[in-house]
């Protein structure tokens, strides 16, 4: 019995045992996932704050862009011309309609035919119309904001002075600083790189000066670049062979007076050389000068020569051979010179080759000329 109670004891200890593991557990379970949601919270708002971070960069680059000075004088000439073309019309509108009822479109047609014509202007620099074309735009655009303007001033004097030239000069200015806009682009788009600028200054530079010192040759090019289907023959190419045609040399610049005066110059150098010279010089006598030069006392040892030569010098000589005629005989002779291995030094190849063809050149069939 008493055994029983024990195992019932244990297992109750063991269940405790297990129900406080189980409740660990889940109490640690419970405490990750709180840890697991306040990091997805941390997380969700870093992201929201990068969200509205990214926001804001994106509408100052938007801002930064649109408020340039470029953007922000276009879009102010735009509300200066809608403020002018609303300033404009209702006086025009009321004069029209005191006159008749029936005139009521002719204030939309005065001022639709001043920015129509401004417009056109705009059109024209963009296809790159003729200039006259333009200014008869312009012409037309201002002489229909001109009468516009005088309208209004009619209508305005009927209060007072002010009001007169105020209505007149918003009438015009709308006109006036389209137009103005539109010179500024121009200019802004045809404005280069100063380096690019400068080439093409030269170029066009270097263009009338060939025109004016070769204006037969540059005429002669055109006749063949027209000649030659569209774009199969550039103009500097056409240029060579109207050249090589003229001048008959495709060497730029070179005419047969200018070939003839260089060679006149070369011939005139070699006489001049000859004379310094003493004598005319030829090539194989250079050639051998420059392959064989003369040997140099200065880079031979002391006493070496190119062949030993045991004769005293010619004082010695005379001195020694009187002493010796006199004391022993008169028919002592003189020491003959010997000759040692490397006294002279070999002749190159190719003075050899110039030797032999000297030599076959003066010699015919066994017999020296």
């Amino acid at each position: 019995m008493s055994s029983w109670f024990e195992e019932r004891r244990a297992d109750k200890a063991e269940d405790a045992k297990q129900r406080r593991l189980d409740e660990d557990h889940r109490a640690k379970l419970r405490r990750e996932e709180r840890r697991a949601d306040r990091e997805e919270q941390r997380e969700v708002k870093a992201q929201k704050r990068r969200d509205k971070a990214q926001r804001r960069q994106a509408r100052a680059a938007r801002r930064e862009k649109q408020l340039t000075p470029g953007n922000v004088y276009r879009k102010g000439t735009l509300a200066l011309v809608a403020a002018s073309a609303l300033a404009s019309l209702p006086a025009q509108v009321m004069h029209f309609v005191r006159v008749s009822l029936m005139l009521l479109p002719l204030p939309f047609a005065l001022e639709g035919a001043a920015w129509v014509m401004a417009a056109g202007v705009a059109y024209a620099d963009e296809r790159k119309l003729p200039g006259w074309v333009r200014w008869l735009l312009r012409a037309l655009s201002m002489g229909a904001a001109g009468y516009a303007a005088h309208i209004n001033y009619t209508y305005g004097a009927q209060t007072n002075a002010s009001v007169a030239w105020g209505l007149a000069g918003v009438t015009v200015m709308g006109p006036l600083v389209f137009e103005i806009r539109q010179w500024v682009s121009t200019l802004s788009a045809a404005a280069v790189d100063p380096k690019k600028r400068a080439e093409a200054k030269a170029r066009a530079k270097h263009e009338r000066r060939r025109y004016s010192h070769h204006k037969d040759v540059v005429k002669l090019a055109w006749k063949l670049v027209s000649a030659a289907p569209y774009g199969e023959l550039a103009f500097e190419e056409a240029f060579a062979s109207a050249w090589e045609i003229k001048h008959g040399t495709r060497t730029p610049g070179m005419t047969p007076e200018l070939h003839g005066q260089a060679h006149a110059s070369r011939k005139a150098l070699a006489a001049a050389l000859d004379a310094a010279n003493g004598s005319p010089i030829s090539t194989r006598g250079r050639l051998l000068e420059l392959l064989h030069p003369a040997p140099v006392s200065s880079l031979q040892a002391p006493g070496s020569s190119q062949a030993t030569s045991q004769i005293p010098p010619g004082s010695e000589r005379a001195s020694n051979g009187a002493q010796k005629t006199s004391a022993k005989s008169p028919r002592m002779k003189p020491v003959p010179p010997v000759r040692r291995k490397g006294d002279t030094a070999p002749y190159h190849q190719a003075a050899k080759v110039a030797a032999a063809h000297t030599a076959r050149k003066h010699t015919v069939n066994g017999h020296h000329h």
